[in-house]
Order: structure tokens, then C-alpha cells, then sequence
């Protein structure tokens, strides 16, 4: 999965490249909110959705059907509650994860005008975690900073508006792997988390070139 969607990347970039004299270029910083929320395969463990916000740079290739990479930070995190039968070895953690994030999107103006833009976008997105935050909010859980993977990958797809220099992005991501993998409890119970992130994110952006 990560081969191939390296390859995709490349080979759209490549594309794109080789005509990027011929097409608009725009480049632009953003900033936004987002929803994130780790889900979970153990019924006895709930995780709550949490919020964040992002701030980075994108660049935009082409007119009408366009290339948009992007780059930005990302503070993203939820919390997680163990139900158990007893109420004794319950605990409830909070999970703040901080990423460098990196899509590659494929977006098509299905209006374009001079004033006006609506834009549809979908691609792929690496992130690398850069910093992370564990906090015990009730008893001592089972998830450490060394649970996380580094590496993750998601997909990307959303809609938006352009009016003048100013940007307006909705759109929704969901995780292709696992952010935390299979976690063990101080007794020694191992939790198969599977946890993969998902992310609602409004960002307002404008161009500066």
C-alpha cells in the first residue's frame, strides 16, 4: 500500500512538472480547525473525539483540473476510556499527538471564474509525528508515547471555495494504518487497540502568490 501510493505520488508529480510551465501557479499559507477522533475495535474501550487545529503552507498547479501538495502542522489527539466490569481498574487517557503532514491532492474546478472558485479534491497524505502527550486522567492506562507509530498514511477528500485570494477548504480524512497498535496494561492484559485516525478539517487560507 505505502509502494504503491509512492508511486502514484511521484507519477503525478512528474506529470504535472513537466507542464508546470504551461499552468497557473498559486502559492498560499493556511490555517484551521480539526475534529480528530481514534477509533477502536475493543467495545469495552471508548474513545471521545477531541480538538485541534492545523497552520502550514499549500501550492496549487494547474487551472481547471490542478495539483495541490501541501504542508503543514497538525495538533490531533482523543481520549480513551476503559469500561470494564469493575470499576477498580478503570482508567481513561488522554492521547495529544503533534504531526507534520504532507498530502498530495488531485482537485477539479467544477466552477471557475475570475472571482469565483468551488473546487472538489481528493489524495493521499503521509504524516510523521513530531511530538506527542500521554496524560493519565484516571489511573496509570496502558498507552505510552512508544505505542505510536511515526509514520502514518491517509486519505484525503473534500470540497472548497475560492473568492479572490482568500481559500476555503472542508474536507475529511481517514487513516489507511494503525496510529496505536496493540498496547499491554501493568497486569499484563494486552489491549488490541488498532487505532486509526480520523480527522474532520475546515481550513481558511489565502494566496500570497
Amino acid at each position: 500500500m505505502k509502494k504503491l501510493i509512492g508511486l502514484l505520488i511521484l507519477f503525478i508529480t512528474f506529470i504535472f512538472t513537466s507542464e508546470l510551465s504551461y499552468a497557473q501557479f498559486d502559492l498560499g499559507l493556511k490555517i484551521g480547525y480539526n475534529a480528530s477522533k481514534l477509533n477502536t475495535n475493543i467495545d469495552s474501550i471508548k474513545s471521545s473525539m477531541s480538538s485541534g487545529f492545523h497552520v502550514g503552507a499549500f501550492a496549487r498547479i494547474g487551472k481547471r483540473v490542478h495539483l495541490q501538495p501541501e504542508f503543514y502542522y497538525t495538533l490531533s489527539g482523543a481520549t480513551f476510556e476503559n469500561l470494564g466490569i469493575s470499576t477498580v481498574n478503570d482508567w481513561k487517557q488522554k492521547v495529544t499527538v503533534g504531526t507534520l503532514d504532507i498530502p498530495v491532492l488531485i482537485g477539479f474546478s467544477i466552477i471557475q471564474s475570475k472571482l469565483f472558485k468551488w473546487r472538489i479534491m481528493v489524495g493521499p497524505e503521509v504524516s510523521f509525528v513530531v511530538n506527542s502527550k500521554i496524560e493519565d486522567v484516571n489511573l496509570t492506562g496502558p498507552i505510552e508515547k512508544s505505542s505510536l507509530n511515526t509514520v502514518n498514511w491517509y486519505i484525503q477528500a473534500g470540497t472548497g471555495i475560492d473568492v479572490l485570494f482568500m481559500t476555503l477548504d472542508i474536507r475529511y480524512q481517514a487513516g489507511l494504518n494503525s496510529l496505536i497498535n496493540d498496547v499491554t496494561g501493568s497486569s499484563g492484559t494486552v489491549y488490541p487497540v488498532n487505532s486509526k485516525g480520523n480527522l474532520f478539517v475546515v481550513s481558511l487560507g489565502f494566496k500570497i502568490l
